[in-house]
């Protein structure tokens, strides 16, 4: 029996030190190009070879740290998913508050409906999306491509918020109108602030899918002045007929800076469940 037990024990620690070593062969893929590109930041001779250089230097980042490369299409990448952000959201509340709180024969068909669009590919409606642009005057414009970046992303926020507003009781909502509060004002009042992690993931989800988005504002928008970031690093990718792959990557860097930012003041909120504790007691 103690042979057997030995020979299971070691065949359990064989397994996880294999386990293990997957593991962390997966970590290492992932890992090496984030450390290329720290690395290839500080190199004046970076390559594509990942090595420490031999004089660190923020030159890369001084070449591009100008109001052409970087700040600029920052600013359009800001104000393009940012707005799209905010539209997405507010209409994926509305549009899942009813399909949450009412029941339905269509509510099922609509919801799959809703999913079915999430699986479309954005490349497969881009060529109609370009033409009914021109004829309705959106295109090259920041509004217009925001507008259709919103659409692309609201069918999956709805999706989101629908679980995510299923988990706040009715209850809750319920006694909001028992003390005189409408639909809205239970809404704005009592199931957002109690859904928070949930606004936070549709929040990032959306914000992240847009901002990294290059086909889109690739197609829809035509002046130099009116890029995202996202495009004009390929822009500055063909700009060169040998790439600097040392400023490439300090550009990079800084174009990954926001979604960075944003992470970390919404990590609080996703690591922290529904503030529903005692909220439905008595």
């Amino acid at each position: 029996m103690r042979t057997l037990r030995t020979r299971s024990r070691s065949r359990r620690a064989l397994h996880r030190l294999a386990a293990d070593a997957a593991l962390l062969a997966v970590a290492a893929g992932f890992a090496a190009p984030l450390v290329w590109l720290l690395l290839a930041s500080v190199d004046p001779e970076a390559g594509l070879s990942v090595k420490t250089p031999s004089h660190p230097t923020l030159e890369n980042f001084s070449a591009v740290a100008t109001d052409e490369i970087a700040f600029t299409p920052m600013l359009n990448s800001l104000l393009l998913c940012g707005s799209a952000t905010v539209l997405t959201v507010v209409c994926a509340t509305l549009a899942a508050y009813p399909l949450s709180r009412f029941r339905s024969r269509f509510a099922r068909p609509y919801l799959l409906t809703v999913l079915f669009t999430t699986c479309l590919p954005i490349t497969a409606v881009m060529v109609p999306v370009y033409g009914l642009f021109v004829r309705v005057d959106l295109i090259d414009t920041v509004h217009g491509t925001a507008l259709f970046l919103a659409a692309a992303q609201l069918p999956f926020a709805i999706w989101l918020m629908k679980n995510f507003m299923d988990g706040v009781p009715a209850v809750l909502e319920e006694a909001a109108w028992t003390d005189g509060a409408s639909r809205f004002q239970a809404l704005t009042r009592v199931i957002l602030p109690l859904m928070g992690p949930g606004l936070a993931v549709v929040t990032s989800y959306t914000f992240i899918m847009a901002w990294g988005n290059f086909f889109v504002p690739f197609m829809l928008l035509l002046s130099p002045d009116q890029l995202p970031a996202s495009v004009s690093i390929f822009t500055f990718f063909g700009n060169y007929g040998q790439v600097a792959y040392g400023q490439l990557a300090a550009f990079s860097i800084l174009y990954s800076t926001p979604v960075v930012l944003l992470y970390a003041l919404i990590a609080r909120r996703l690591g922290g469940g529904f503030a529903l504790a005692g909220a439905v007691k008595g």
